[in-house]
């Protein structure tokens, strides 16, 4: 994959800059890093800031973007899988064609551009573009170069996936959106005060007033016009290749994402742990805050073990270590946020304590959540993944890992394979590199969890843990 493939996000579509604005609040646990917004009308205008959604007021963006002028925003919340430092407002959305470039330290305004994009999912463009355009460009970019040669339809027939793409073209009324035929990345048609809009996750809906449509077809393109109707062509049948990972982490818990609730599948997946890892000398049960604390709470009703269920660690705020661009940026967000409640050291002196979590990629959040547990002279601690081994090297020889829209590409330093990468780690070495006792859902259990709740195991996408590229 190219060097700076690397928007894995959250985007929205609405006919106010008040429900745009609001709806990418509701999605930034899909990024952090930086935001950005189009405003469509007679003219494409953008604005592109560093941080939060919040680091920027609704009241002035009102300013930059009078309501008279425009009938149409996209809005973005970006992380990504490698780390730009110096050019994170450059690869922000929405990307642009044409237009005049205001700049300033923390944030960039575009003016009276040619087309915009904002994407949610990663491209692979080898093969389509020169070897060093695809190594220097964005995918996104690349998306809409491609768009404005080809064309919509011509983009998806030609490429693939992952994407849940949105773009502005001046030369057009209306808004277009595309999902892939294999649907990895999720997103939804909603309706608001009679307007349809789209967002990455219904929360977005749930909590502003709008209510869902329908999840957004595999290989259909969506067209929004100024008034708020939309059209809808099918262009390519669906080949459900759907990211397990959506729910077994990247989702809010209060989501539904391809028609299963992210809550019920983290429920079923506790469950399913509690069977295969059900310990009789267990005191504590606990988790890494926050995503698996519906699987924990699970996990100790299946075991009868409901009373022994505690909320050990806590954390300053919503911030999830994993979006961080860089290996410094994901250590400092563990240790500035990720603490024990007070007096665990009373609580937990010679408890055996188990912890249970959602996933262990890299094993940072894994190893201080259990240097903390230490400083309370325990006496063992146990650790569980509800997902199976991410990044392993597969039967068929290929590193594991993901190029469709997660942070986790193949080359990545997985801690279920050695240093050098050659082979997978034994079971034993894994818990040698994390100083703990691990265990990680078996596959066939994770696949079980997902077909109790609702979906079937064909229909994922599950190469990042052994399974076949879901292109393929």
């Amino acid at each position: 994959m190219g060097e700076i493939i690397q928007d894995k996000c959250g985007l929205c579509v609405a006919h106010t800059l008040h429900d745009a604005y609001s709806f990418i609040k509701n999605l930034q646990h899909r990024g952090r890093e930086a935001c950005g917004i189009a405003a469509v009308g007679d003219r494409l205008d953008v604005m592109k800031w560093r941080g939060g959604v919040k680091s920027v007021d609704l009241e002035d963006l009102h300013n930059i973007f009078p309501a008279e002028n425009y009938h149409t925003f996209m809005a973005h919340v970006r992380y990504a899988t490698r780390g730009r430092e110096d050019k994170i407002l450059e690869d922000a959305h929405p990307h642009h064609v044409g237009g005049r470039i205001i700049a300033y330290d923390n944030h960039i305004i575009l003016r009276n551009c040619d087309a915009v994009a904002v994407h949610n999912g990663q491209i692979d463009f080898t093969g389509v573009f020169p070897a060093e355009k695809v190594k220097e460009v964005c995918d996104t970019k690349l998306a809409l170069e491609y768009y404005l040669q080809k064309g919509e339809h011509e983009l998806m027939r030609a490429i693939p996936g992952s994407y849940v793409l949105a773009v502005a073209d001046r030369k057009r009324s209306e808004v277009l959106v595309m999902r892939d035929r294999f649907g990895v990345k999720p997103g939804c048609l909603g309706e608001k005060d009679g307007k349809f809009c789209i967002a990455s996750e219904n929360i977005a809906f749930a909590d502003n007033g709008a209510r869902i449509v329908e999840d957004l077809e595999q290989g259909a393109i969506y067209y929004l016009s100024e008034r708020g109707s939309f059209r809808k062509v099918n262009v390519l049948s669906p080949e459900n290749r759907h990211c397990f990972f959506e729910w077994n982490y990247i989702g809010n818990a209060n989501s539904t994402i391809n028609e299963i609730e992210v809550r019920k599948i983290r429920t079923e997946l506790g469950r399913m742990l509690a069977n295969e890892f059900n310990l009789e000398d267990i005191d504590v049960i606990t988790y890494l805050p926050r995503c698996p604390k519906i699987a924990a709470r699970s996990f100790a009703r299946q075991t009868g073990k409901d009373d022994k269920f505690l909320e050990v660690f806590y954390k300053l705020n919503s911030e999830r270590a994993f979006l961080g661009a860089t290996k410094a940026d994901r250590n400092s967000s563990i240790r500035k946020n990720l603490y024990l409640h007070p007096r665990m050291e009373d609580i937990l002196r010679d408890k055996t304590v188990l912890v249970i979590d959602d996933s262990i990629v890299r094993g940072n959040n894994s190893k201080y959540g259990c240097e903390l547990l230490k400083k309370c002279n325990i006496k063992k601690i146990y650790y569980a993944s509800y997902t199976p081994k991410i990044g392993i090297i597969g039967k068929d020889n290929i590193l594991r890992g993901c190029m469709f829209g997660v942070d986790m590409p193949p080359e990545d330093d997985f801690i279920v394979r050695t240093e050098n990468g050659i082979r997978n780690r034994t079971d034993e070495e894994i818990d040698s590199a994390l100083e703990v006792k691990t265990h990680f859902m078996s596959l066939e259990g994770m696949f079980r969890a997902f077909e109790r709740a609702g979906m079937r195991r064909e229909n994922l996408c599950s190469f990042c843990i052994g399974g076949e590229h879901p292109f393929k």
